[in-house]
């Protein structure tokens, strides 16, 4: 994937996440990142040494578990989300 479109869809991300009030934070350390929530408020925890293909596929399983159907979602976006579910599955 070409650097300019990671760093799209990363911004695309954001931008979604905060539709959804959910924090994406982004934090060195020797985790692997995912979805959490404390006190109420939803949080994507992003482990920011990994690539960022990496990143963005966190992101895109996270936001593919979640009901994303009544929201918006540019669709280069959706089909990268779709994509990376595939293959999980």
């Amino acid at each position: 994937m070409a650097k300019m479109k990671a760093e799209k869809l990363l911004a695309l991300f954001e931008v979604l996440a905060e539709k959804m009030k959910i924090n994406i934070v982004q934090g060195k350390g020797d985790f692997h990142g995912g979805l959490c929530s404390v006190n109420d408020e939803s949080y994507i925890v992003l482990n920011k040494i990994k690539p960022i293909d990496q990143r963005l596929n966190i992101l895109a399983k996270e936001f593919g578990k979640l009901d994303t159907q009544n929201i918006f979602i540019q669709p280069v976006l959706r089909a990268y989300i779709e994509n990376v579910q595939q293959d999980i599955f």
